[in-house]
């Protein structure tokens, strides 16, 4: 295991959906000792790091994001043993173990909210937002849920409005509230003592809201956000005033503090915002808050070789000493073999894809199925699941999609995943010849196409840690030069044609190529004074 303080600048993070990773016990739901099962999958793969997402004590409404005690496991998962089992088994196989940490809201089952719900003048009256009607009983102001509907839900036992920013039953926390921070504090202490090595913190930029409690101005048109689905009313909205405030900074310094003390530890951030990239700079750069974090910029459905070019852009000019964490796919967006489907090669076009992802400057971020090529599985109303798509269910089918069980063995049944008669998500038939038992075994499949990128990548210092100057915009080319200091290698030209068509590009002025790199098993390109051409979906690398 790397002895590193800063293994996290550069590592591979893979995320764990235990629920749909694998089922040790036969309830039809994956868990703990699951995790421990399929270890030395992970530690085949390549991976750095272990993201798992939420396995505590929860009553299930958002599976998981909705926790009622911080420090249990819910027993559908296992227990504490079991959970010290994982970071034993992951330490092993030289993997990190990063967890889940939704700090902004909890469980309306929680102790804390029903203490505070049950009078005005409790020792915890405060530690959630509550706030007055206006004199005509409506709520106090205009902000909306991202799960649809009023960000305010009325309470008959104190006679007051509470903010929940997702569901009615995930009131948010008071932030502002000094004995909260303390609170949201020492659970983060809990497991750092049971040998985690850091956090994915939940919609970290949600902790503070305004203490005005003002009204967002109205954003106009909608425009393309890729963190919001096109029929949610929140894309209406410039979230001014519900999230993002200035003093969240203070707290991320706290938490900072906290995280130096268990030297190797980090953090990474799931930032959602107006202006994501300002966000992740104002919250990783200076050393002393989140070490890294995450936007939605390629979590959407633009994938053209001149939007990339441009969020890389903003990134660059914006994220300057910070650090991003870049994923293709989570838990809360349709998988990337379908939400970019190009219509030709999409086995070729998806190796393309994560050898971009592998070479950006940043840590990625792999969603567990997408090593298998896994597609977004369209569900029947009947068997779904989240709670957001039932409520704009046509238009919107919400996170069941990209949440079916993992497809390990074709000829088991449910794929290897369960022996239960009924799994808690079906799993999709169109997964199962994708099964990793029989990609494990086929040189040429996406699996062992995903070990061989990060094996390449591993040995690349410049990918890993060095900077990046990108190069001209282009159609269908993207290309950049990765450098790390000298001593650690020569700089590395990256070009990828993101299109279904050949593609010539030409080099600026003055690039000298003194060598091209075989690089990974992408159709290659060639070199030709300083222009490349490129095959579709295809790439070239070379030493500068």
């Amino acid at each position: 295991m790397s002895k590193s303080p800063d293994w996290w600048r550069g590592g591979v993070i893979y995320q764990i959906y235990p629920r749909s990773f694998q089922d040790s016990n036969g309830d039809g739901v994956g868990d703990l000792a699951g995790v421990v099962q399929r270890m030395p999958y992970l530690g085949k793969l390549g991976v750095d790091a272990i993201w798992i997402s939420p396995f505590f004590k929860s009553p299930m409404k958002d599976f998981g994001y909705d926790i009622s005690d911080y420090r249990q496991v819910d027993p559908i998962f296992g227990t504490l043993e079991d959970f010290d089992a994982v970071v034993r088994a992951a330490h092993s196989h030289d993997i990190k173990v990063l967890i889940d940490q939704v700090l902004n809201h909890c469980s309306d089952q929680h102790e804390w909210f029903i203490e505070s719900r049950a009078s005005r003048d409790n020792p915890r009256a405060d530690w959630f937002v509550w706030a007055d009607p206006k004199p005509d009983g409506s709520p106090p102001n205009n902000w909306l849920s991202i799960f649809g509907g009023s960000a305010w839900q009325w309470d008959t036992r104190r006679c007051q409005y509470y903010l929940h920013n997702f569901l009615a039953s995930q009131p948010d926390l008071n932030f502002h509230h000094p004995e909260v921070q303390d609170a949201a504090l020492q659970t983060l202490r809990f497991w750092l003592q049971h040998g985690v090595d850091g956090f994915r913190l939940d919609v970290i930029n949600f902790c503070f809201h305004d203490a005005l409690l003002r009204d967002n101005p109205p954003r106009g048109a909608p425009v393309y956000d890729p963190a919001l689905n096109t029929v949610n009313p929140y894309a209406w909205q410039l979230h001014r005033y519900d999230k993002s405030q200035p003093e969240n900074l203070a707290f991320l310094q706290r938490l900072r503090a906290l995280l130096d003390e268990y030297p190797g530890r980090t953090t990474v951030g799931e930032i959602g915002d107006d202006d994501t990239l300002a966000r992740i700079a104002e919250y990783t750069g200076g050393g002393d808050k989140l070490h890294m974090a995450y936007g939605f910029d390629l979590l959407g459905t633009r994938c053209d070789a001149r939007y990339i070019h441009g969020v890389l852009e903003r990134f660059e000019a914006t994220v300057t000493d910070g650090w991003a964490c870049w994923s293709l796919s989570n838990h809360d967006v349709p998988r990337v073999a379908t939400r970019w489907h190009q219509g030709g090669d999409d086995a070729a076009w998806l190796r393309l894809a994560f050898a971009l992802q592998a070479c950006l400057r940043g840590s990625p971020c792999i969603y567990q199925g997408d090593e298998l090529g896994l597609t977004e599985v369209e569900l029947a109303f009947e068997d779904l699941q989240d709670p957001y798509g039932i409520a704009m269910w046509p238009q919107y089918r919400g996170r069941d999609g990209c949440r079916t069980p993992m497809v390990w063995d074709a000829a088991a049944p449910h794929g290897g995943f369960s022996t239960a008669g009924h799994t808690w998500l079906p799993v999709a038939p169109q997964h199962l010849p994708l099964a990793a038992l029989r990609q494990a075994g086929d040189p040429t499949s996406m699996f062992n196409f995903y070990r061989g990128m990060l094996a390449w990548r591993h040995g690349h210092e410049a990918l890993r840690v060095g900077s990046t100057a990108l190069l001209p915009a282009h159609d269908a080319v993207l290309a950049f030069i990765r450098d790390a200091r000298a001593e650690l290698g020569r700089p590395l030209l990256c070009a990828f044609n993101l299109s279904g068509q050949p593609a010539r590009y030409e080099l600026p002025a003055g690039t000298r190529v003194t060598a091209q790199h075989d690089g990974p098993a992408l159709p290659a390109g060639a070199l030709d004074g300083n222009v490349i051409t490129l095959p579709p979906y295809g790439a070239l690398f070379a030493a500068l």
